[in-house]
């Protein structure tokens, strides 16, 4: 998952206005025609819309009103999925669907509290990571790839929204523990925003990590990511994987292909302008069937897997 940068500042006041017309106007017009649609209220379009692009309850993170409070990297992802919702290209009744289990209507199948790996562990998200977490946004090395550091705030929000998938999806990002430390996060998660390779949003699983300096070098990223997807594809049934990042970023790329991963296209990430070096992407995939065909072998046992879909992006092998 390569973090979008130095993004295009769009007009506050025009998105505000495409926003209203989009969730007052547009959708609900649609919807009339649209017996498979879920909701045909304006309210109702506009909280699935924001919770997906704020990643839970969009009033955890943004005060009312949403339209005129929210970041605009948000109300345009939210924009955009509105419109992909419009053009037939994102699944209303997921989206829906994912809102709900955020706001604790709807229980996915419970995960594992963890899974054991030889020398660390992948489990659940707790008050106490909030320190170590933040340092580790903090880390300009660490944050490279992405368009700022986070604040202690925005890395307590993030927390709460990465653990949150566990409950949408009964998968997410794990919290990676080596030698009882907590050294960053690595697991799977459904991103929203409308790619190239995935055109319907919500229907390609990624997976990730970013882990903290004192952990790099260690192949702990691709050890834990071979643990996350063993549990992805065997418990969840997930049916492929796809992993993403820059082009310039040959860490990623070298845990991609550790993975087993083969590299299919490169593209021109959307979120980024032109010009900028990070824009040009690479699309590595991943089947079931090649995962499930050998053991993944660890230093201390093996893992079998079943069947499987996700997307690996971010850091090198830390």
């Amino acid at each position: 998952m390569s973090p979008a940068r130095r993004e295009a500042a769009p007009d506050a006041a025009a998105m505000q206005r495409r926003w209203r017309a989009l969730v007052d106007e547009r959708l609900p017009e649609a919807a009339a025609s649209r017996g498979d649609w879920p909701v045909r209220l304006n309210h109702c379009f506009a909280r699935i819309l924001l919770d997906n692009a704020c990643g839970g309850p969009w009033r955890e993170s943004v005060a009312p009103p949403a339209w005129a409070n929210m970041p605009p990297a948000r109300l345009a992802a939210a924009l955009a999925l509105g419109e992909a919702v419009l053009r037939g290209e994102a699944d209303l009744a997921e989206l829906n669907r994912r809102s709900l289990a955020w706001r604790g209507r709807l229980r996915s199948a419970a995960a594992p509290p963890e899974l054991a790996g030889p020398g660390f562990r992948l489990r659940r998200w707790r008050r106490e990571d909030d320190a170590p977490f933040a340092a580790l946004n903090a880390d300009p090395a660490v944050m490279r790839f992405f368009p700022a550091l986070k604040s202690r705030r925005e890395s307590e929000a993030e927390a709460r929204a990465l653990d949150r998938r566990f409950e949408q999806d009964g998968f997410g990002p794990w919290v990676l523990e080596a030698e009882g430390t907590f050294v960053g996060f690595v697991g799977c998660w459904r991103p929203v925003r409308p790619l190239p390779f995935a055109a319907v949003p919500g229907h390609v699983v990624e997976i990730g990590w970013r882990l903290a300096r004192s952990a790099w070098g260690r192949g702990l990223a691709t050890r834990g990511a071979r643990l996350a997807l063993a549990d992805a594809f065997g418990r969840c049934g997930l049916p492929e994987v796809v992993a993403y990042t820059a082009v310039l970023n040959r860490a990623s790329q070298r845990v991609m292909e550790r993975l087993g991963m083969e590299r299919i296209e490169e593209f021109a990430h959307p979120a980024l302008v032109e010009g900028d070096p990070l824009r040009p992407h690479v699309v590595y995939r991943l089947s079931a069937a090649r995962f499930a065909g050998s053991a993944v072998r660890f230093a201390g046992g093996t893992v079998h897997s079943a069947a499987g879909a996700a997307t690996v992006a971010s850091g090198g092998d830390r």
